[in-house]
């Protein structure tokens, strides 16, 4: 297939556009190397496939799209903790009006797209494990522009023919996570006998969820997801931040400083996918516990800051 894969040189979208080469399909990898963090990592992530460079806002898409059989719409504005306050335009323009062009552009030529949402869209929820059907209920600015895309590609398939399926992902983590993201730091600051910046007093407990799974999900998804559903794609593992520290210091054989700061506005409590639709409908079933999934993290932290 000649697939598109927005955000293919971001965490996820990086390892995305490598599994759909490696099945043998030619892949259009778009990234437009935002600076929300160091554009050098997303390069470092992309060494492997050509990348175009474009700014899905403002860059006529249709060419782009000519020929296209799927698209995999991973691009966005990440992170929680600074959608408040004024950069939250960024969020409304990066996430909302460049999947409403990415929408249009795919209904147009009669594509079918999977695109990413997210845990954050149900807040502190009102059950765990959550279900799909659960209330959404965002409490970061970020969340609340998720949402949107949602209801955006439920609009456009009822009224232009958009045929769209969202994966929620739950706390992706694995070989080239966001530095913004926690193991990412945590690790590098083990590698480095650095202090750690822990927000909060780390008994949230989060879905965490091995790359490589959260890529399986994505693919799924597009191969068997009906058109309109939304899934979550999350981890077997929950875990708290305490519990994925303890397991950190383990794997790397050495204990990690902590700077104990307060909780970061907009993070939720707690994080459980229930994934039974996913299963049902896609076949899909996170295979990576989190101590493997961790140490695959570690061995490529620790490699990345010993040759910096």
């Amino acid at each position: 297939m000649r697939v598109v894969v927005t955000g293919a040189a971001g965490f996820i979208g990086s390892h995305l556009t490598e599994r759909l080469l490696a099945d043998g399909n030619d892949v259009v990898a778009i990234d437009s190397f935002t600076d929300y963090y160091d554009p050098a990592r997303k390069r470092e992530n992309a060494a492997g496939f050509p990348v175009v460079e474009a700014d899905l806002e403002l860059d006529e898409l249709d060419e782009l799209f000519d020929g296209v059989e799927a698209v995999y719409h991973l691009a966005g504005q990440p992170g929680v903790r600074a959608s408040f306050g004024d950069d939250f335009q960024l969020y409304v323009r990066r996430n909302l009006l460049a999947s409403q062009r990415v929408f249009e552009a795919a209904a147009e030529q009669g594509v079918r797209v999977v695109y990413a949402s997210s845990s954050s869209i149900y807040g502190n929820a009102e059950s765990y494990p959550t279900s799909e059907d659960v209330r959404p209920s965002p409490i970061s600015p970020y969340g609340v522009t998720k949402l949107a895309c949602e209801h955006l590609a439920y609009a456009l398939a009822q009224t232009g023919g958009l045929e769209a399926v969202g994966v929620r992902f739950f706390t992706v983590y694995g070989p080239r996570q966001r530095p913004d993201m926690a193991f990412t730091p945590m690790l590098e600051a083990l590698a480095e006998h650095r202090t750690f910046r822990l927000f909060g007093d780390g008994s949230v407990s989060r879905s965490f969820t091995y790359v490589g799974d959260a890529v399986a999900g994505a693919v799924a998804a597009m191969a068997r997801g009906r058109s309109g559903a939304l899934y979550n794609i999350g981890g077997g593992d929950e875990a708290t931040m305490r519990d994925a520290i303890e397991l950190a210091e383990s794997i790397a054989g050495a204990p990690l400083e902590l700077e104990i700061l307060p909780a970061a506005r907009g993070d939720v409590k707690r994080t459980k996918a229930d994934v039974t639709r996913a299963a049902t409908d896609l076949g899909f079933a996170p295979k990576t516990r989190l101590e493997t999934g961790l140490r695959a993290q570690w061995d490529w932290a620790a490699a990345r800051v010993g040759a910096a």
